[in-house]
């Protein structure tokens, strides 16, 4: 069958005024070939490029106040899902607490969500003791868990840019040296 589709293809190109057609095929492919391939990369750069919007939820917190995510836009946020039984989520707890009391006038907000799991009871124990300083909520109904991207492990963060966009999922245990590395960055501070 490949004896066959040369034949055909030799026939064609030695046929009187096909030479032509042939000669046009040949730059037409030249030409085309990279500007598909230009296409592709543009569109794939562009893709990998935009930032999902962060959903559109309400966190209320264990002191019954209402917290928009939409209303903290303007700010970085850093939404991490975390549990009291989780051994991660205790480990980083300190550093997110400081990370939080350095950067919290510059334009960074923390909201901690208690997974649906966690008992109520457990979680408010755990927030005084500690005295969390950022907004805690219990994602009692899992709402919060379901709109960001079904979250099942913990620790899990979101940071959300300024204009609301999430620009990065980290699951476990956070690198606080790269993410004060992007707030004074992102919030124009001296490093």
């Amino acid at each position: 069958m490949t004896s066959d589709i040369k034949n055909t293809t030799m026939a064609f190109k030695h046929h009187p005024g096909n030479e032509l057609v042939v000669t046009m095929l040949q730059k037409l492919r030249k030409i085309l070939i990279p500007i598909v391939v230009i296409g592709l990369i543009a569109f794939l750069g562009f893709s990998l490029t935009q930032k999902p919007q962060a959903p559109n939820i309400n966190f209320v917190t264990l002191q019954g106040k209402t917290i928009p995510l939409s209303s903290l836009q303007g700010k970085m946020v850093l939404v991490n899902f975390w549990a009291t039984d989780c051994p991660g989520c205790i480990e980083e707890m300190p550093e997110l607490i400081n990370t939080y009391q350095q950067y919290k006038d510059k334009g960074f907000e923390v909201v901690a969500v208690a997974m649906p799991y966690d008992k109520l009871q457990q979680i408010i124990t755990y927030s005084q003791n500690n005295a969390l300083p950022f907004p805690v909520a219990h994602d009692s109904q899992g709402e919060a868990a379901e709109k960001f991207s079904d979250v099942r492990v913990t620790p899990t963060s979101f940071i959300i840019d300024k204009q609301g966009r999430i620009t990065q999922k980290l699951i476990g245990v956070l690198d606080f040296a790269a993410l004060r590395q992007l707030l004074n960055r992102e919030l124009g501070v001296a490093g």
